[in-house]
């Protein structure tokens, strides 16, 4: 049995990956210092003989013994909100914790897939975004803390693989949703769906008119296994080419929730990206993937989880 390591693993996007490997026949340790995650997104797996939790900040040294096959290195905070509370720890993860996981992953000689983030893409000047552009990144901003951390994450684990040959794979994840988010982490849907769900306004940060593509967590999990087994080192898009404005995608929560309740504007938040939308041939070419769960079934699972989690938070 294969072994892995997911560090992240109680976050939105390592549990479901977590999940991913058990039903692939491996062996799973999840990671997490629990900033971001949150116990109750593998509170299933916890009895399963396959699978260990071990709660530690992989920006510190990480001891793990035993055999390793996988280092997947999912841990950092993810959302505009995170980024202002914890500015260090964000950069320190994608540091620190990315030169640590590459360690262990070439003292182990096991295969590493580092998950990066279209925001390395910045503000862009070309749309849609493809791999081969540098982006256009400020450094000042309160985003800058994860957009440059996961840049100086992909160069790091470009110089692992060159100069100490380890297997490394880069996916560079586009806006995701589905069930496990944190209703409270800022990102749009679970802030539309909590306010959606409370009887609230919806509040559109600037017009509505800036875009991004939504992919369902199913389907970008999906992707990332077969980049994990595929040859390819440098990063691929792992995202939906469909793109919708805020707004258009606030009406699409209104339908789901089932309820017209009035949109608020706000003020833009600082270094929001205007455009984002992945140009996902590499990955269609290379890996034979493309997303499959539209937006109105997504939004549908994603929505009934958001449901539960409220319930469970009232009682």
């Amino acid at each position: 049995m294969p072994r892995a390591l997911v560090t992240g693993g109680a976050g939105f996007l390592g549990s479901h990956l977590c999940e991913k490997l058990l039903e692939n026949g491996w062996e799973v340790v999840a990671m997490d210092n629990l900033i971001t995650g949150d116990l109750r997104n593998i509170a299933h797996l916890m009895e399963r003989p396959d699978f260990e939790f071990r709660r530690h900040d992989v920006s510190q040294y990480i001891h793990l013994s035993g055999p390793l096959d996988g280092v997947f290195h999912f841990a950092s905070p993810a959302s505009p909100v995170d980024y202002i509370q914890v500015p260090i720890q964000t950069m320190k993860v994608g540091a620190q914790g990315t030169h640590n996981c590459l360690g262990l992953a070439l003292a182990r000689n096991a295969r590493f897939l580092l998950a990066s983030t279209s925001e390395v893409y910045g503000d862009p000047l070309e749309h849609p975004q493809k791999e081969t552009y540098n982006g256009n990144v400020s450094t000042l901003t309160t985003r800058g803390v994860y957009d440059e951390a996961k840049r100086y994450a992909e160069a790091l684990t470009m110089a692992y693989h060159r100069h100490h040959g380890v297997e490394t794979r880069i996916v560079r994840i586009f806006n995701t949703y589905g069930p496990r988010m944190r209703l409270d982490d800022g990102r749009v849907l679970p802030d539309f769906a909590r306010r959606a769900l409370s009887g609230q306004p919806l509040r559109v940060h600037g017009d509505g008119s800036q875009t991004r593509s939504f992919c369902y967590v199913d389907d970008l999990i999906e992707g990332i296994w077969r980049l994990f087994q595929s040859d390819e080192v440098l990063p691929v898009n792992i995202g939906n080419p469909h793109e919708i404005t805020i707004l258009e995608f606030a009406e699409h929560v209104q339908r789901a929730v089932g309820s017209e309740l009035p949109i608020e504007f706000g003020e833009l938040p600082e270094g929001d990206p205007k455009k984002r939308q992945p140009d996902i041939t590499k990955a269609r070419t290379l890996l034979g993937w493309e997303p499959k769960v539209g937006l109105e079934e997504g939004l549908k699972r994603a929505i009934e989880s958001f449901r539960e989690r409220l319930s469970e938070t009232v009682s």
